[in-house]
């Protein structure tokens, strides 16, 4: 069988299957390349509700704050979350940074409870934000962070800010 003009040129002459098989392998680099790019685009970004505080005391001056983020994703696919790094403001004062390394899945179309840490130092705290956790009044809080993303199509990182109000 004869794929062109030159007799070199048959079907299963290994030149042509070599030829054929890499010009395979170009297409499908160059289409998941297009894909991976095309992430953002297709990608909606997460949402972050703060729905719980936990303070645990490390000493009188420090602690560490367990906080409860309802993580939002409103894709038709899983979101891992590789690393995530956050800085936490109550009542427009920073109260205190963290960092997670481990995986996280978010489900496609779910809303996941993530338990994050934050080291904090007491005497950064203003007495608007004492007061208003002690007495249980509400809290404006702002989470401004990154997040390393990894998805089926590739991986992104993704600068994000929520506000909002606790309860």
């Amino acid at each position: 069988m004869s794929c062109g003009k030159n007799p070199v040129d048959t079907c299963d002459h290994p030149s042509y299957i070599r030829i054929m098989k890499k010009q395979y392998l170009i297409i499908l680099f160059a289409l998941s390349i297009l894909l991976v790019s095309c992430l953002g685009l297709v990608m909606q970004n997460p949402s972050f509700v703060l729905r719980e505080i936990t303070l645990k005391p490390l000493s009188l001056t420090e602690m560490t704050l367990l906080i409860g983020l309802d993580v939002k994703n409103p894709n038709c696919f899983d979101l891992t979350f590789k690393s995530f790094e956050y800085t936490i403001y109550l009542n427009n004062e920073e109260i205190g940074t963290g960092h997670l390394e481990q995986e996280i899945l978010i489900p496609s179309s779910s809303t996941t409870r993530v338990m994050a840490p934050i080291s904090a130092e007491l005497k950064n705290w203003g007495g608007s934000v004492i007061r208003a956790i002690l007495t249980g009044d509400k809290l404006l809080y702002k989470i401004d962070g990154k997040i390393d993303i990894k998805t089926a199509f590739g991986g992104v990182k993704l600068p994000f800010s929520q506000e909002g109000l606790l309860n």
